[in-house]
């Protein structure tokens, strides 16, 4: 990820409904953002939904929504929300406890 020039990158949240609770979802979602280079965190929440926030290049962020709609081979994705987000500090991409 770029280091300085914040607009270089951006930050998103994501709030990713349907089928995405015990089905690799997070773990999908970690190994896919590693993969893209970004940074931030995935959790599932009390709502049956999984939020993500990604952090780093545009178009890295772009692939990983693109994934986020299909997700792992088990996830059956509705809907996912996409909102601008501030870029909290973070050093890698971690899978956080339900919230």
């Amino acid at each position: 990820m770029p280091d300085g020039d914040p607009s270089a990158f951006a930050a998103r949240r994501l709030a990713i409904h349907g089928r995405v609770q015990g089905v690799g979802y997070r773990a999908g979602a970690r190994a896919e953002a590693i993969r893209l280079d970004l940074r931030g965190w995935v959790r599932n929440r009390l709502d049956g939904s999984v939020e993500a926030l990604v952090i780093g290049a545009p178009g890295a962020i772009e692939a990983f929504v693109a994934w986020a709609h299909e997700g792992p081979p088990r996830a059956q994705v509705t809907r996912i929300d996409v909102t601008p987000a501030d870029a909290e500090p973070a050093a890698g991409f971690e899978q956080r406890p339900t919230a």
